[in-house]
């Protein structure tokens, strides 16, 4: 153990981990290098300036100070048995205790940040397991009374979580019954206000479903461990939480990217639920032909209550995958940098919606859905809010078998309404003429039909199809209209199409064509 003239001995269980997955390589971190969140690398030396911020990165700057990569090199000790690898650990930690003694001038606003506060805690307790310090000592007690500070904490969010977790682990290694207490109770009450009955998680992103499921887990076991008991029902709105990233994940593997949810993002690990078509309250639904089928057509419809947390204004919004490809995407997330691009990607123009013309939009309106028509080969539903002073509606059918959606897009008599599609970057626009768009992924063909019968604006698009990353793409925007149909017909570029005394045939596919109901 390496030890300091002054050692407070500290002797409670260490629970919780080192504060989160944070992958590191061990040579390049005892080189004196780090890189996170896939930027490269930066040269931090043994005297470490931590107000550096090299990147001009939010993450990479949270990173840093969470000192998860410090809690890495502390497993691998544990792992490996070398001390070098311990004395690095421990050298970071004092280096960063010693130049970060608190908020103020010359200290990093990230030092102290609540998330980093949160993170770094486990980190530093893990490494009290081999150094007794009273450096060290003195620091936890400090996170502890931080993350103590209710005027801090962050109910119902998953950095309130993570500041739950942290205190946790300091209330074990320190056997103190307040702050244990204070942690599993906070817990078990923000994971109530976060986590529906129904296993929707409120910061409007499927991405953080995945995180809070993992980190509830992590919390779970170091409550256990340290011996307090467990939240009523919290282990219950965790396994809850698996049918919501069930549902929101496509049939290629990929998580449908609503919200801060990077496009790239591949849950592991959930089951395929029993139902295939899944309402969620909170503002989501989900479609599939069936489960465990890449093949399979899926799509994504957005409703509820107005943006919060890590939410889009994307309501009203539709995705659609099938025959193994995306065909409709979301402008998806690139990253927390307070850039205009990542203000655009959470507006309504970076989601497939309808626009109203000449009208200012509201941010933050709820979106009521009005109507569920769920049978196996067929499901509609209809959707409305006043997000432009107007009042919109969205009616949507998807037919399985053969595969197509039909959208309608409504507003009342004397305004105008524009839909607006954002495609694939795999697919390319082949010809656009009389209401028909193409669209092409190699030899592969799809149609989209708009009625009234008038050519649409195709322009070029930018989505996000990973974190910090773009690809240009095609928005297809109709013309503007009271009422605009749109019909995706995959699979071909000559579907027959046929209307008839309101009735509309697709591809064989018959329904009423301003109702969008089964005919």
């Amino acid at each position: 153990m390496v030890e300091s003239r002054l050692s407070l001995v500290i002797d409670g269980p260490v629970v919780g981990g080192t504060g989160g997955s944070v992958p590191i390589d061990v040579s390049e971190v005892m080189a004196g290098r780090a890189g996170f969140v896939g930027l490269p690398p930066v040269e931090l030396g043994r005297d470490i300036d931590w107000r550096m911020d090299p990147h001009r990165n939010r993450s990479w700057a949270m990173n840093l100070h969470a000192l998860r990569w410090m809690g890495g090199l502390v497993v691998a000790y544990e792992k490996s048995g070398d001390r070098a690898l311990l004395e690095r650990a421990a050298e970071i930690a004092e280096d960063w205790v010693r130049k970060n003694p608190g908020r103020g001038a010359g200290v990093s606003p990230w030092a102290w940040a609540e998330h980093p506060v949160a993170l770094r805690a486990p980190a530093l307790v893990r490494l009290s397991a081999h150094v007794q310090a009273g450096w060290l000592s003195a620091s936890l007690v400090q996170h502890a009374r931080l993350l103590s500070d209710p005027s801090r904490y962050r109910h119902g969010h998953n950095h309130g979580l993570d500041q739950d977790i942290a205190l946790l682990t300091i209330g074990c290694r320190f056997r103190r019954g307040r702050w244990t207490e204070l942690a599993v109770n906070r817990m078990g009450a923000s994971a109530a206000a976060a986590i529906d009955d129904q296993g929707a998680l409120h910061e409007q992103a499927p991405k953080y479903g995945i995180y809070v499921h993992r980190r509830l887990g992590i919390a779970l076991d170091a409550i256990r461990k340290g011996g307090a008991a467990v939240p009523e029902g919290l282990a219950e709105r965790r396994r809850s939480l698996e049918a919501y990233v069930s549902h929101a994940t496509q049939p290629d593997g990929r998580l449908v990217p609503i919200g801060d949810s990077p496009a790239d993002t591949r849950p592991a690990g959930y089951r395929n639920q029993e139902e295939t078509v899944k309402v969620f309250d909170r503002g989501y639904v989900f479609g599939r032909t069936r489960w465990n089928d890449r093949e399979s057509a899926y799509y994504s419809i957005r409703f509820g209550p107005g943006r919060r947390h890590h939410g889009h204004e994307d309501h009203l919004g539709v995705t659609y995958h099938a025959h193994g490809r995306d065909i409709l995407v979301e402008a998806g997330f690139h990253s927390y940098e307070k850039t205009a691009y990542r203000e655009w990607t959470t507006s309504p123009e970076a989601h497939n919606i309808p626009i109203v013309v000449g009208a200012k939009f509201r941010e933050g309106t709820a979106t009521r859905l009005e109507h569920v028509g769920v049978e196996p080969a067929r499901q509609t539903f209809r959707l409305a809010d006043d997000a432009y002073g107007v009042v919109r509606t969205r009616s949507v059918l998807v037919n399985h078998g053969p595969d197509l959606m039909a959208v309608l897009d409504e507003v009342p008599a004397g305004a105008e309404v524009r839909s607006l599609w954002h495609l694939a970057p795999s697919l390319r626009v082949v010809s656009n003429r009389d209401g028909r768009v193409v669209l092409a992924d190699g030899n592969w063909r799809a149609t989209m039909i708009q009625l009234p019968a008038r050519e649409p604006e195709v322009r070029p698009g930018t989505v996000s199809p990973g974190y910090l990353r773009k690809a240009d793409t095609t928005t297809v925007l109709s013309a503007p209209a009271r009422a605009v149909l749109t019909v995706i017909v995959p699979g071909t570029d000559d579907p027959e199409v046929s209307v008839s005394d309101g009735l509309i045939t697709v591809g064989g596919v018959r329904f009423h064509a301003w109702r969008l109901t089964t005919a």
